[in-house]
């Protein structure tokens, strides 16, 4: 028992740089009291004393403003930022080392008994507000952004934004080679934002460079086939695109100008 509760310590420490000391942590940390004790509540749920469990529970919520059911399954190093409105329901099962974040709800889709909430893997990080419903699965070291409201599984590493919750980036979305050449070439870098803060913009940019370069590979393909006809086409190097001003040769400059 103590040497969890000094892993859970060592978790503020590690996940939130506002920690400054220990007493801090274990008098002012709302989300460290509702883990200890729904660690009470789910050994006495699963040894059959269902309605202690409850009312234990109940008090929890109404001393730190997080309802976790007593029946939720809870991984090692859980850590609960700020608390407030947060609510796991019965069948919620959360891996290791995962986050979760004020306003955030585990919840069910149906009245029906049976695995109900959402199982999250290890590592997964919920967003503030984020509504994560029905027996879903979350990938491990996936993210769910803040106020997303996800209804459907989400593979492992993938970012999750919006209502209703998509993906807007996971291991298997990442840049083609040719996107990222025809990045280099155009000027244009929001690829490292994409991987590390996923943005829509930047992901519907990908996909006009995607279609930039099969538009080139087109052109080029033209321009052989009538060359091959006999037919004349200018070898124009358009050059390459700045963000600064070009001096085009008469005194004045152009911004943007090839």
């Amino acid at each position: 028992m103590f040497d969890q509760l000094k892993e859970n310590i060592n978790v503020v420490f590690e996940r939130d740089p506002a920690a400054r000391s220990t007493f801090e942590i274990l008098t002012s940390y709302p989300g460290l009291h509702a883990v200890m004790f729904h660690r009470l509540n789910h050994w006495l749920w699963t040894s059959g004393f269902k309605l202690i469990a409850r009312v234990l529970s109940n008090f929890a919520r109404w001393l730190t403003g997080i309802e976790i059911h007593p029946g939720a399954e809870i991984g090692e190093r859980f850590f609960i930022d700020h608390g407030m409105g947060i609510v796991i329901g019965e069948t919620a099962v959360i891996g290791d080392d995962c986050t979760l974040y004020h306003g955030v709800t585990l919840g069910g889709t149906t009245w029906q008994k049976g695995k109900r909430h959402p199982t999250l893997g290890d590592g997964v990080v919920v967003g503030a507000g984020a509504k994560v419903l029905g027996p879903i699965e979350i990938g491990d070291n996936a993210r769910i952004g803040s106020n997303a409201v996800v209804v459907r599984s989400v593979p492992i590493e993938a970012t999750v934004t919006g209502i209703p919750g998509r993906i807007v980036n996971s291991k298997a979305h990442k840049p083609s080679p040719e996107q990222e050449a025809m990045a280099k070439k155009i000027g244009f870098d929001a690829y490292g934002a994409t991987q590390e803060m996923p943005d829509p913009v930047a992901v519907a940019i990908n996909s006009m460079l995607e279609h930039i370069h099969q538009m080139d590979e087109e052109m080029e393909s033209m321009c052989k086939q009538i060359k091959a006809l006999g037919g004349k086409v200018d070898n124009k190097n358009l050059g390459e695109i700045t963000n600064g001003p070009i001096d085009d040769g008469t005194g004045t400059t152009c911004k943007g100008k090839k």
